[in-house]
């Protein structure tokens, strides 16, 4: 098969109501000579059942690709089931690889079907695997080596699976063996085939396809201007394809006319021109600036669009707390306030302070009341008045 990669993929797979149908399969779209190659491989080893071990940064489409080889291999018409190591606590990890059954653990009220057997005679794709403990690289080499598992808490017989494996990292497993932090046989089970998804801005034929499709996809009649491409073509995308899909986005929530111009793009982007001077500290700020004034037009909700940011690692903590901070300022130091503020409802406020204490995102709320020492200061900068400071 020739490796077309402008092209879109319709391919047999499992709908969401666990029937077989046809959907359109995630498209892989460029016209560089590194992504035609790559997908040249992946579309040959499709056929085999090796297990296929896929590198590169965060944000480059290492699960498009690995959900491609699976809708152009036999397994097409079974499942494809995504399991992100990174995204698992340790001590769950085992549970949603290899299920338990209930009343094995506090919280088990029920019988789970572990993440293997829901991809039975299908492909299991484990992403960020290089984010797995040591105990559960032993685990699930044992899974390998005999293709049988037992669930936690299990009495009964192990299992048998038939099931393709394809992982996905961002680090260098290799060193992480050097180093003790990765098993070598398990790093040579799953190293059969190794495919590495190139960076975006080693492949800047692919930027100017994929932003036509993002904004096709987000049914706008847009364009962008000769000028504005040039733009997005000569930056270096560090989150690659996620953060260019994420930046046309918000660029055509915001853009005010029927073409996307230099001045609708992002300060980060703007900051590669002559004479624009920008500290890095400016350029993270402008990334949750961004965020925070679609929040509160509305445009961008948080746990629809800031949360997957973050938890994909596209904005850190650093950026989650200037949003919060800038939320404070206006609500006067009321996390209550974030809610409406952040398009979160009342029942959400739990969820929120869970999640920023969780990630080391909370913001000392006191400094923002008013009459605090903080407050007092930043009033007198802004009008030029001094006001006692309260103790």
């Amino acid at each position: 098969m020739g490796a077309q990669v402008s092209t879109f993929y319709t391919m047999p797979r499992t709908t969401d109501d666990g029937t077989n149908g046809y959907s359109l399969a995630p498209s892989i779209v460029g016209s560089s000579p590194a992504l035609q190659h790559l997908l040249g491989v992946a579309a040959r080893i499709a056929a085999s059942q090796v297990k296929v071990l896929i590198t590169g940064e965060s944000g480059v489409g290492k699960d498009v690709l690995a959900r491609f080889i699976h809708n152009q291999s036999r397994r097409n018409n079974e499942r494809f089931v995504a399991l992100n190591c990174a995204g698992v606590p340790e001590t769950l990890l085992e549970s949603e690889l290899f299920g338990h059954v209930k009343g094995s653990f506090t919280g088990a009220y029920r019988d789970k079907l572990g993440s293997l057997e829901q991809a039975h005679r299908g492909t299991i794709f484990l992403d960020e695997i290089g984010d797995m403990g040591l105990r559960m690289q032993a685990l699930l080499l044992r899974f390998l080596e005999t293709g049988e598992l037992q669930a936690v808490g299990s009495d009964t017989p192990a299992v048998r699976v038939d099931v393709r494996v394809i992982a996905a990292t961002n680090r260098n497993l290799a060193e992480m063996v050097d180093r003790g932090e990765f098993r070598q046989d398990l790093y040579y089970r799953i190293h059969v085939v190794h495919l590495h998804v190139p960076p975006l801005r080693e492949r800047i034929e692919d930027i100017r396809p994929l932003v036509e499709h993002f904004l096709a996809r987000s049914a706008t009649t847009l364009t962008v201007s000769d000028e504005a491409m040039r733009l997005l073509e000569s930056y270096g995308w560090p989150g690659n394809v996620r953060e260019l899909l994420h930046t046309i986005e918000q660029v055509s929530l915001f853009a005010s006319g029927r073409s996307v111009e230099p001045e609708d793009l992002p300060k980060r982007i703007l900051a590669q021109q002559p004479g624009y001077v920008t500290t890095q500290r400016e350029r993270r700020h402008s990334v949750a600036d961004d965020l925070y004034d679609g929040l509160t037009t509305g445009k961008l909700r948080f746990w629809e669009n800031v949360y997957p940011l973050f938890t994909n690692r596209d904005i850190t903590r650093a950026d989650v707390r200037h949003l919060v901070r800038r939320g404070l300022t206006t609500t006067s130091g009321s996390y209550r306030g974030l809610l409406p503020l952040f398009g979160l409802e009342r029942h959400d406020y739990k969820a929120l302070l869970n999640f920023l204490a969780a990630h080391d995102c909370m913001v000392d709320y006191r400094k923002y009341r008013p009459g605090s020492a903080e407050t007092e200061t930043k009033s007198q900068a802004t009008s030029g008045h001094r006001h006692k400071t309260a103790s």
